[in-house]
């Protein structure tokens, strides 16, 4: 019998990975085991700012929406608070107040709820004039600091005490400089009363302000004036450019972005000015803010100070979002150019 070698097929051992999938494996366990540790890092943080941001505010929505629990003017009984609806928003928006025998009636002059709009301009009002000349002033220190001179260090930080200075601080000095006898009207011999009628208290405000706060924008705006290649200026100078075509053609273009940040953050500080005019005129004289209001309001009741906030909250909020489309769209198109 006769047998015959069979053909067997040969065994191919398969390696169980390849060295490339090995790698790619490797790196998506580390991002994995990155963005473990990431979360794990980052959730202490969303949580205190969840207790310490979100919960007060879904509390003062809530709440703005609530009756203040009061007596009853037309019966002279304590009433509990309860459901009130848009009333509150209407007490604050449509000048509505509670009329003696019931219903609503439009605010008496000179009271809480006929006092929103023009707090509201008044805030407004500050926030266009302050920053315009902080704008203004901030840009030409920044511009100065950047040149390289003797004593420029010295310059610095003597531009920059004012900023270091708190502002209840800064707001009890100017109240001794404007008063009737202070260092303001004798120094340019005047007869102000600054803080007796709305326009010199209104200015006094603005002085303050501007002193205080000029420094942090020229801060902003030097950081930016920083970035700028000197070749540039060279360059532009070689080509014939002069200083104003320098200045508008490379300096203004190339700050944008440190100066559209400086214009956004002044805005929304001083659309919650509170200390400032609340210690240099009490609010009275047309110097009334929306933080003064919403805080007068909290000695008249909670709820309605609440509905005062949440407009307060969603006017910034809409400032904000506004400033930020508008910045970034210039400096989009400008980079696109």
């Amino acid at each position: 019998m006769s047998t015959e070698p069979q053909d067997v097929a040969p065994v191919t051992t398969v390696p169980a990975g390849s060295p490339k999938d090995n790698k790619k494996a490797g790196r998506v366990k580390t991002a994995s085991s990155q963005g473990r540790w990431a979360s794990m890092l980052v959730a202490p943080t969303i949580i205190v700012l969840t207790i310490v941001i979100v919960y007060p505010v879904i509390s003062a929505v809530l709440a703005s929406f609530q009756k203040d629990s009061g007596l009853d003017p037309a019966t002279g009984l304590f009433v509990a608070g309860g459901f009130a609806g848009f009333s509150n928003y209407k007490h604050w928006l449509l000048q509505q107040c509670t009329a003696p025998g019931g219903g609503t009636v439009s605010c008496p002059p000179g009271t809480l709820g006929s006092q929103f709009w023009s707090s509201m301009s008044t805030t407004f009002f500050f926030t266009v004039v302050t920053v315009i000349l902080e704008t203004a002033i901030g840009f030409g220190f920044a511009v100065i600091m950047a040149r390289a001179f003797r004593g420029r260090s010295l310059l610095r930080a003597s531009v920059l005490v004012p900023w270091a200075i708190p502002t209840a601080v800064t707001a009890k000095l100017f109240v001794f400089m404007f008063a009737f006898q202070g260092i303001i009207n004798s120094v340019f011999g005047t007869s102000i009363l600054w803080t007796g009628s709305a326009g010199p208290a209104r200015w006094a405000i603005i002085i303050a302000d501007v002193w205080k706060t000029t420094p942090f924008i020229a801060l902003l705006i030097l950081a930016g004036l920083q970035g700028i290649s000197g070749d540039l200026y060279e360059a532009a100078k070689i080509d014939g450019a002069s200083s104003w075509q320098r200045f508008t053609k490379i300096t203004l273009p190339l700050v944008k972005p440190a100066l559209g940040v400086a214009v956004i953050f002044r805005c929304l500080d001083v659309l919650r000015m509170y200390d400032l005019p609340k210690i240099l005129t009490g609010g009275a004289n047309g110097t009334n803010t929306l933080s003064i209001e919403v805080v007068d309001q909290l000695n008249s009741g909670i709820n309605s100070a609440s509905a005062l906030s949440t407009i307060t909250f969603v006017f910034i909020f809409a400032i904000a979002f506004l400033l930020v489309r508008l910045f970034h769209a210039n400096l989009t198109a400008g980079a696109r150019r």
